[in-house]
């Protein structure tokens, strides 16, 4: 709210700064005021610093609740723990939020050198493409979607050396630590040669949803006058790569959402409800969240007994917490889209694509979130907050109150279907 926060001199209010500082903690990206021209560079760099303290915390939270979990675990239960989260030891466990850091700050540090080489040739002098190279390796790596152009990277949509490397820091960035932490270990030797169940679930659902991504919004928008049509070979492919990618909860765009098809809206809807993987920047429900799911359901469809991927069984236990992370953040994102709609004059989808954006810390809008009286704020910081450590507390929650029975009471199942 200071003053020096803004290009004007001028206070922003008390409703534009808590959306614009819940909405980076959160590493969403929403915004109700064009970032480069309302905010000074003391308002951007305290931007990026929430976002670098949100995207951190986020990991590092993850960390913590494990802790919470492990401290009041069986030795059996701590042996588990140490191998979902690759530590092989209890100081390993403890050794993670550094690592953590280490990690994050080197990635951002490789992608704000690429970023800086590229913006060299459309700023005047090295410093500003330096800030503007830091400043978006932070906001991609950390899956935010603040940029210091007015139209987002609509810009860029056809240049790789920016495209590229933005869409990679936001890959990397959402697919978890755990990821990095068991590829690690893998190289050292400390792990036995087959993957895990959470490795092989993250970067199965991450190249399919990729892939997924990428066809249907080609599909969809490629000759679409208003998004690719108008684009070259280069603009097509590097603007269906961004629309793979950016929905998955990154919220950069490099076309305006407000023009695209209703089929690339249904599509974003449920790659912005899915979200990255888990331990990561990436927001939504999370790939192995909805991966565990879907193999429940196609357990049940071929009447099998146990949920089986490869050579591991899946417990029943995660499967249960799985589906109580998909109803509660499928029921928070129903009131919501009730709550923004009750006060709105906008059509249904854009209130349903401004509530899943946020709730998913995605980021994306089709122009409607500055257009929204402080009440939809409100519920769209809700949404964001939920988003942002719902699922993870949720399941968190589920684990630390599980209880075993050690008796059996009389079936009775009622009619389902």
């Amino acid at each position: 709210m200071s003053p020096a926060a803004t290009e004007s001199g001028e206070s922003s209010g008390f409703w534009v700064a808590a959306f614009t500082a819940m909405s980076a903690l959160c590493i969403t990206g929403l915004a109700v005021v064009d970032t480069p021209s309302h905010w000074s560079t003391f308002g951007e760099l305290t931007i990026m610093t929430l976002i670098q303290v949100g995207g951190l915390g986020i990991m590092t939270l993850t960390s913590l609740i494990i802790f919470s979990v492990t401290r009041r675990a069986s030795l059996a239960q701590l042996h588990i723990a140490q191998s979902e989260t690759r530590a092989r030891t209890r100081r390993g466990l403890r050794s993670i939020p550094a690592r953590i850091l280490m990690l994050s700050l080197a990635f951002e540090l490789v992608f704000a050198v690429v970023l800086t080489l590229r913006f060299r040739s459309y700023l005047p002098d090295w410093g500003a493409a330096a800030y503007h190279g830091m400043f978006h390796a932070v906001s991609a790596f950390n899956n935010a979607g603040f940029a210091l152009y007015p139209d987002n990277l609509v810009r860029f949509n056809a240049d790789p050396f920016v495209m590229v490397p933005i869409c990679l820091a936001i890959v990397l960035g959402g697919l978890g630590f755990p990821v990095y932490l068991e590829v690690v270990e893998r190289v050292r030797g400390h792990l036995p040669p087959f993957w895990s169940v959470h490795l092989r679930l993250t970067l199965y659902g991450t190249v399919i949803l990729l892939v997924l991504g990428f066809a249907t919004f080609a599909a969809f928008e490629w000759t679409n006058p208003a998004t690719l049509g108008g684009q070259g070979p280069m603009g097509k492919f590097l603007g269906a790569l961004g629309g793979s990618v950016f929905p998955r909860t990154a919220g950069f765009n490099s076309v305006d959402y407000a023009l695209v098809t209703d089929e690339t809206l249904a599509v974003n809807f449920g790659l912005m409800m899915i979200g990255g993987g888990s331990g990561g920047t990436a927001g939504g429900l999370k790939i192995t969240t909805v991966a565990v799911l879907l193999l429940a359901v196609i357990t049940e469809v071929r009447g099998h007994e146990k949920t089986v991927l490869g050579s591991r069984k899946i417990s029943s236990a995660v499967s249960r917490q799985a589906l109580a992370v998909v109803v509660l953040g499928t029921a928070a994102v129903f009131v919501g889209i009730l709550a923004i709609s009750a006060v709105s004059d906008a059509p249904l989808r854009e209130d349903t694509f401004e509530a899943i954006s946020a709730f998913g810390t995605v980021g994306l809008s089709m122009n409607l979130t500055p257009t929204l009286p402080p009440a939809a704020w409100g519920v769209l910081m809700g949404l964001m907050y939920l988003g942002r450590v719902g699922p993870v507390s949720v399941a968190a929650a589920l684990a630390m109150t599980a209880r075993h029975r050690h008796y059996e009471l009389p079936r009775e199942d009622p009619l389902v279907g």
